[in-house]
């Protein structure tokens, strides 16, 4: 009996698989490599055109430097004392405070109700979203020359129609007071970016699952209920972006006045980037104006870490 000898070629294990080169470098470093060179752009331009300034302002804030004089030396803390001691600082800010409550809450709570208008799909909801978003279109030195040709009492159509109207008997002067000034350029902004910010919030309601609505009906619960249950929590985080802007955007707020009542009347709109305007350009003092410039960023970034950490708070609770 002859015995058949096994089959060896089946029983070898295979061969294991060729190692990398040694030459070749590691997944982990190209991939490094690779993120590097993605984020050089970034960080040249950040370092470039925010970081080498900021350092700059920051020299300028501690120095003797005119506009057209150069760095004269150091001088701190004379800028900063020169601004707490300014006659316009203090006024300059509580308008500018006062201006950022007024526009947030008209501007928000207009946005809402129009993305509230314009949220459901039906016959000539695109249409109404174009016309409300068409404002935020135009550039805000535009807008403010239209809106100053507008208020005009002389050339202006505002006065002319309340005259034919008879509601009123004299030219309007829009511009002319304190309170009328700060309303009309209230007004402008809301004109203007009503829509935007109605775009922001409609993107919001749109990600809200229809299901919650039905199961919130089903349950017997009204509209009210529905919206401050339902709407105002799952909105949250549309609402914080648009507080964030607006009221960054309110305290930064320069061409409107600028363009519309040059500070006036009698400096009584006058806001805090204005002041800055004017310690720089009218005044010709660097220095100051670097100074008022450092003590609005640290506000700035004050009052956005604690939004962040407010808004932190009401999620976890």
């Amino acid at each position: 009996m002859q015995v058949k000898a096994p089959d060896r070629t089946a029983a070898e294990p295979e061969a294991p698989p060729p190692r990398p080169s040694r030459t070749a470098p590691p997944r982990w470093r190209s991939r490094t490599a690779q993120g590097l060179a993605y984020a050089a752009p970034t960080a040249v331009f950040v370092a470039v055109f925010f970081l080498l300034p900021l350092l700059l302002v920051g020299q300028m804030s501690l120095s003797d430097w005119p506009l057209l004089a150069g760095d004269r030396g150091v001088n701190a803390p004379e800028n900063y004392t020169d601004i707490i001691d300014s006659t316009l600082f203090w006024p300059a800010v509580r308008f500018t405070l006062l201006y950022t409550v007024i526009v947030t809450a008209v501007l928000l709570a207009l946005a809402l109700g129009l993305a509230l208008l314009v949220q459901e799909s039906r016959p000539g909801a695109g249409f109404f979203r174009t016309v409300y978003f068409l404002p935020s279109a135009l550039g805000l030195a535009s807008a403010s020359l239209l809106f100053w040709g507008l208020y005009s009492p002389t050339t202006g159509p505002l006065s002319r129609i309340l005259e034919k109207l008879g509601l009123v008997d004299d030219p309007v002067s829009f511009l002319g007071t304190p309170t009328s000034a700060l309303l009309s350029t209230v007004f402008l902004i809301v004109w203007k970016f009503a829509g935007f910010y109605m775009l922001i919030l409609l993107v919001g309601l749109q990600r809200i699952p229809h299901e919650v609505y039905e199961a919130a009906r089903m349950d017997g619960a009204s509209r009210g209920q529905i919206f401050r249950s339902i709407t105002l929590p799952l909105l949250r985080p549309s609402l914080a972006l648009c507080l964030l802007l607006c009221v960054t955007g309110s305290l930064l707020a320069f061409d409107q006045f600028f363009i519309l009542t040059k500070g006036g009347p009698d400096n009584s709109t006058v806001t805090v980037v204005q002041l800055i305007y004017r310690e720089a350009f009218q005044r010709m003092n660097l220095g100051t104006a670097a100074a008022l410039s450092i003590v609005v960023l640290a506000a700035l970034l004050l009052l956005n870490a604690l939004q962040f950490r407010g808004l932190r708070r009401a999620d976890e609770s």
